[in-house]
């Protein structure tokens, strides 16, 4: 995919600009997210080390396993590569490559003993975590990344409205997480990332562990799951009942979320700062009377991780910027009784206005 290739390249370029203006020697990026991002080459972290180096004029190798040479070619042939043999000490090789003064900005998720093993082969040197340079460059996400979270969006979506159509009652909640994850590959998710299933009083807990709780008809039912397509990650949340009618203060508390969740939508936009949009969601809730009920932020940001920047909770001044991603997911959780949850994800436009990428009906479903 050339235009695909040349937009990490881009990705590239912009992160040597940095690591040049802030004095960094090189960058250093293990398996995970940042590599992904900067190479397009997604692997599995293991004790032989994989390393992308990436130095101030732009240069990228990565450095890997010998056996491992030819997927590093096929996702990354613009790259240059440097393999190790299994008696190799491809710490050295990594040293090697690193040219440059300065302190070295390593992987925020790198395993700490590729950390110390680097530190020895690179005495001397300041380290430093590398979203002191990626940070700023992940966190607006350019078109293709965009387009990513819009499918795998609608691809959690999908697998939302099929999930309508199963039975609930007289499940346990490990089954229909199993329902769930079994929904989200058949929509096209190449993960499952988290299958959340909060019944009746378990509910109350924002990121209760599903377990062997058989749902009962009358109970309310959060689910929150998600996963990833192409590396780019989904979260949705959505509240059910099970039975024909909800209680009169679940269904309370239901809109009480809900209108939560758009106050968000409406406070979102361009320059808005990240506080403002938790201020707005959070307001509705305590107006409503619940507000010791809501017990964490009304958001977080999204992309290759689940949860990254902008965060959105008091105390966030940052603004919100075209191609920020982020969840809106305000919650009213009773101790002892239910919780309800709302998530969608939803994006910056160029314009500066806020589109949802979840459309999957925010109603207070009924389930069987």
């Amino acid at each position: 995919m050339p235009t695909e290739r040349a937009s990490i390249a881009v990705r590239r370029t912009r992160a040597a600009a940095k690591l040049r203006q802030r004095g960094f020697g090189a960058l250093l990026a293990s398996p995970g997210s940042d590599l992904f991002y900067l190479t397009g080459y997604q692997i599995f972290p293991s004790e032989r080390l994989t390393c992308l180096v990436l130095d101030p004029d732009g240069r990228a190798t990565i450095v890997c396993p010998e056996f491992e040479a030819p997927r590093v070619v096929a996702a990354a042939p613009d790259i240059e590569r440097r393999t190790w043999g299994e008696t190799d000490d491809p710490y050295a090789v990594v040293a090697a490559l690193v040219l440059a003064s300065g302190p070295l900005a390593v992987a925020d998720q790198m395993w700490a003993a590729v950390v110390l093993k680097l530190q020895a082969a690179l005495p001397d040197r300041p380290f430093a975590t590398a979203s002191d340079i990626t940070r700023e460059l992940r966190i607006r996400k350019d078109a293709a990344e965009l387009e990513a979270l819009r499918l795998v969006s609608e691809s959690a979506d999908r697998a939302y409205a099929r999930m309508l159509g199963r039975v609930f009652a007289g499940r346990s909640e490990r089954e229909i997480g199993a329902d769930l994850a079994d929904l989200l590959r058949s929509e096209g998710h190449d993960e499952v990332g988290f299958t959340i299933v909060g019944s009746g009083p378990n509910g109350a807990s924002p990121h209760h562990e599903i377990g062997d709780r058989r749902i009962a008809d009358g109970d309310t039912v959060v689910l929150d799951f998600g996963g990833a397509m192409r590396g780019y990650r989904s979260d949705i949340t959505r509240t059910v009942h099970v039975g024909r009618t909800a209680g009169l203060e679940n269904q309370k508390v239901h809109d009480v979320v809900r209108r939560a969740q758009e106050a968000g939508y409406a406070a979102a936009r361009k320059d808005a700062t990240a506080e403002s949009v938790d201020a707005a969601a959070r307001s509705v809730i305590d107006e409503a009377g619940y507000g010791e009920f809501f017990i964490h932020r009304t958001g977080h940001g999204i992309g290759l991780d689940g949860h990254e920047h902008p965060y959105l909770v008091r105390g966030n001044q940052e603004t919100l910027e075209p191609g920020m991603a982020f969840s809106i997911e305000p919650g009213i959780y009773l101790p002892g009784r239910f919780g309800v949850r709302i998530e969608d994800i939803a994006v910056i436009d160029p314009d500066g206005s806020v589109r949802p990428l979840n459309r999957a009906d925010h109603a207070f479903a009924t389930v069987a």
